[in-house]
């Protein structure tokens, strides 16, 4: 982590003076393949949500399953209706569903996205209906522990931004562009600060 401060300290000062303030922008890990699908589950139960509804919706949905277990086939078994009860939305419960056919039916091999590039990760996740590539860009950060990556469709990092660098209004793509390339090869972490400044 030192390592990343003192990058973040020369190429940019400003975000540095946050990371200082920031908690946890260390928690950039990879998580274990038996996990993979559960996250991908959490990710497509998070789109466009905060972080507390989110997670209140996506707790209800684990104890759908015994043990909060989750595979495939428990989803495939699992009614329509059973899904919205616990508040996800009609197409939250589709895309779900969508996934756990993926990976039995279609060969969707998550295993195999531990030896692909981010972007190669980013194209055969989108093959899945209701995967986008913010969805595969949190997969990135917060399962495969990848280092180096930015969602410029995030809106929090954009509200992060506004706060950090004083932008009046949402900072257009080069804008954007034109910071983070300062920020290889933590990007992720960057983020996070990004994130944790909301906060603060």
């Amino acid at each position: 982590m030192k390592q990343t401060l003192q990058h973040f300290k020369i190429k940019d000062p400003r975000l540095h003076k946050y990371a200082l303030k920031v908690k946890k922008i260390d928690l950039i890990k990879k998580k274990r393949p038996e996990r993979y699908f559960y996250r991908l589950c959490r990710d497509i139960v998070g789109q466009q949500l905060s972080g507390k509804a989110a997670e209140t919706i996506f707790d209800r949905f684990e104890k759908l399953f015994p043990g909060g277990i989750i595979q495939p086939l428990d989803i495939l078994l699992i009614s329509h209706e059973k899904m919205r009860s616990v508040g996800m939305s009609n197409a939250k419960a589709r895309y779900v569903r969508h996934l756990a056919e993926a990976f039995l039916n279609e060969g969707l091999s998550l295993l195999q996205l531990d030896s692909m590039q981010d972007e190669e990760v980013i194209v055969e996740l989108t093959k899945v209906k209701g995967i986008g590539r913010w969805t595969a860009e949190m997969f990135l950060i917060f399962t495969l522990g990848r280092e180096d990556v930015f969602s410029f469709g995030d809106l929090g990092l954009k509200k992060g931004l506004m706060k950090v660098y004083g932008f009046k209004k949402e900072p257009t793509k080069k804008q954007i562009e034109k910071i983070v390339k300062n920020w290889s090869p933590y990007k992720s972490f960057a983020s996070r600060v990004l994130w944790g400044s909301l906060e603060i």
